[in-house]
């Protein structure tokens, strides 16, 4: 049965890398099913995984080639596709009868249109249809997601606050003399930067296109003061792919750069790299970090806790977010994620729109250092 699993497993990765929505609960289940079935009879497993592995019409096709492709010994090759474009038409009904008829009819359509949006809201990402998720991008493309203020070194003109001395005496040379006037100042206050690290493994698959899309929120909302990043096999930084205005425009330009889209995770060391390279030298200093990620280290746990004590040293905030975390029982009991989570000041969750809107308010919580972090925790 060992065998069985390897191969099992083997194939789900390969169909995740042709853009294939297996993950871990689906392969699960098709591990079940095959202990009830013959798996010497090729027929019997192609329909397992069939039934268990394709989550929409769009994965049939794909099933088929990687099934052919991977027990007949060849390989199938990554596809990926940029993001559908959505086009969304508005429709005006012709009215039935006179003006209240109307006006009942629009009120009844508005409603029903709020009450699917409330409903989505809190729909795990993971477990939409592809029209869900169209509409859920179009409403993370609108998030707030900007970053706390933080106050500047650099004074500015204020009615109240410290005395400013020099403005003070021009305003009395002005008047020949005569003091009439204080004039004050106050700390300017700025953008505090935020890093968001987005693990683009195979673990990952079903949330990090809605965990991109908020990256590109937030970069569009705090301008040059986000820095994005992704992290599977190996360290990508995005910010300039994000840049872009359109989420779609962005979202395809962020696929074409990453190369290891549904790998494997070595948090641990792509943690080091990014503070080698970027955190020491400042990206990091002073920031609010978003580690969006499921945990699952298949490298060193030790080196991943090194580093993530490492990052909130240099580090404002630190906050880590788990899709996985809203599932009912759920408890921290991975390797990574046993080992980061001491280090973190804010655990959250990431799995539907609902959730990343609470995200982008939580980076904006002006005022809520690390004391107040660790109390709430």
């Amino acid at each position: 049965m060992r065998d069985v699993t390897e191969t099992m497993v083997g194939f789900a990765r390969t169909l995740r890398a042709a853009g294939g929505t297996a993950d871990p609960e689906r392969v699960q289940a098709l591990l079940a099913a095959l202990d009830h079935l013959d798996v010497l009879d090729p027929s019997e497993v192609y329909w397992a995984g069939r039934l268990t592995l394709c989550a929409d019409p769009d994965d049939l096709a794909r099933y088929d080639r990687c099934f052919a492709a991977y027990f007949s010994g060849a390989t199938a090759g990554p596809v990926r596709r940029p993001p559908p474009v959505v086009v969304r038409r508005v429709t005006v009904a012709e009215p039935d009868g006179g003006a209240g008829g109307d006006e009942e009819e629009d009120g009844e359509v508005s409603a029903a249109t709020a009450s699917a949006v409330e409903v989505l809201r809190d729909r795990d990402v993971a477990r939409l249809t592809a029209a869900e998720r169209a509409e859920v991008a179009r409403l993370i493309a609108v998030l707030d997601a900007g970053a706390e203020r933080r106050r500047s070194r650099r004074f500015t003109p204020a009615p109240a606050g410290r005395l400013d001395p020099a403005r003070t005496v021009r305003e009395t040379l002005r008047r020949g003399g005569e003091t009439s006037l204080l004039r004050h100042r106050a700390h300017r206050t700025r953008p505090r930067r935020a890093v968001l690290i987005v693990d683009v493994s195979g673990s990952m698959g079903p949330y990090a296109d809605a965990l991109l899309r908020f990256a590109h929120a937030a970069a569009r909302s705090g301008g040059r003061d986000v820095e994005v990043f992704s992290a599977g096999t190996r360290l990508t930084r995005l910010t300039r792919e994000l840049r872009h205005r359109d989420a779609d425009a962005a979202m395809a330009a962020a696929s074409a750069a990453i190369p290891d889209w549904s790998g494997g995770t070595r948090l641990g060391e792509e943690l080091k790299e990014f503070l080698d390279r970027f955190g020491q030298r400042g990206l990091a200093r002073g920031a609010v970090v978003v580690i969006a990620s499921d945990g699952w280290e298949r490298g060193d746990a030790a080196l991943l806790g090194e580093q993530m004590a490492r990052l909130r040293r240099l580090a404002h905030r630190v906050i880590w977010a788990n899709p996985h975390k809203a599932r009912p029982g759920y408890e921290p009991l991975t390797a990574g994620m046993a080992a980061a989570l001491p280090h973190v000041d804010d655990f959250t969750s990431g799995h539907s729109l609902a959730a990343l809107e609470g995200l982008a308010r939580l980076i904006a919580d002006t005022g809520r250092g690390r004391a107040h972090a660790r109390r709430a925790g």
